[in-house]
């Protein structure tokens, strides 16, 4: 049995649709909501986000990622003997996001099931699966971030609503003889639910509470960068490394100020932080797996670069991963 599982292939995808602050502005103005370019981009950092058209689903974004990650490892739907998709924009309640995309890529029989856990969810998923590969339960994962946030904003709220995105992200994680995950740290803490969460739920046919997107965001702004870096600390002592090992940063892609946080905090020179949060916005559990295929693909992430990902969101969930690519 190989011990190790190790990342072998990236894949990612956005909605036609190209949302600039100018575009969004106009919309909100129609509603009475004000807000600008300027404004946005001095907060958050974002200057575009994507959004998805009412017809498609977050497993729709997931299969177009999943189908690039498959190519890019050279292997077929086929050959995958577990897949994890992490989101918190499901197409239905039940079934997952996995069993429906697994259909979508035309396979059957392998594993398949969500993890939800919001904006770290693509750390949780992947970690997942790294435990179900080092102990002979898969062989050949594809783990998806997958997201529809345009479905849950409050386009009254200016605060929230230029914040997110749609988009997904994929990797083929397989087992190997050498390392690739090298440490992972999870963690959640429950009484602080209140700062970031959806207060809503289906019953009787009706929705109960609201459906909508609800953030306290110096709240969320002021936890985020310290367990963050504690995560990231955490999963570098379990690795035996040191902020000097990392070669690029790549966190949740959320608010460029929360990022830039992080990584003063680790020591590390900007020109290691991955950035897309720009262009992207928030797409929550889909912005890492984004991020990361965008920088493969135009070879700033190269083979035997070592990786930090990181995230944290409503929950409240935090984690990191270490690994060489």
């Amino acid at each position: 049995m190989k011990p190790y599982s190790r990342i072998t292939g990236t894949g990612s995808h956005l909605p036609a649709r190209r949302v600039t602050n100018a575009d969004l502005a106009a919309e909100l103005a129609a509603r009475g909501v004000e807000t600008s370019d300027q404004w946005i981009v001095e907060r958050t950092g974002i200057r575009a986000r994507h959004f998805a058209a009412p017809e498609v689903s977050a497993s729709d974004l997931g299969a177009h990622a999943a189908r690039q990650a498959l190519e890019a490892a050279g292997m077929r739907a086929s050959d995958i003997d577990l897949i994890i998709v992490a989101t918190s924009t499901p197409d239905m309640i039940f079934p997952s996001a996995a069993c429906i995309l697994q259909h979508k890529l035309g396979v059957g029989g392998c594993a398949a099931f969500d993890v939800q856990a919001v904006c770290s969810g693509f750390v949780y998923a992947l970690t997942v699966a790294d435990s179900m590969i080092r102990t002979g339960a898969a062989t050949n994962a594809l783990v998806v971030g997958a997201e529809v946030f345009s479905r849950i904003l409050d386009f009254n709220d200016r605060g929230t609503c230029v914040l997110f995105g749609d988009g997904a992200g994929a990797v083929v994680l397989q087992a190997s003889d050498t390392p690739g995950i090298l440490a992972s740290d999870l963690h959640a803490d429950g009484k602080h639910v209140g700062i970031l969460c959806v207060p809503g739920t289906v019953s009787g046919g009706r929705i109960l509470g609201d459906p909508l997107l609800k953030m306290d965001g110096q709240a969320v702004f002021k936890l985020a960068v310290g367990v963050l870096e504690d995560a990231a600390r955490a999963a570098l002592a379990k690795a035996g490394k040191t902020e000097a090992d990392i070669d690029w940063l790549i966190p949740h892609q959320a608010n460029i100020r929360i990022m830039q946080g992080t990584a003063r905090k680790l020591k590390l020179p900007m020109d290691k932080l991955v950035v897309t949060v720009d262009e992207h916005g928030n797409t929550s559990a889909a912005s890492i797996p984004l991020a990361l295929d965008v920088s493969v693909r135009s070879g700033k992430i190269k083979k035997g670069d070592t990786v930090m990902l990181e995230g944290v969101g409503g929950g409240f969930t935090w984690g990191a991963v270490l690994l060489d690519f």
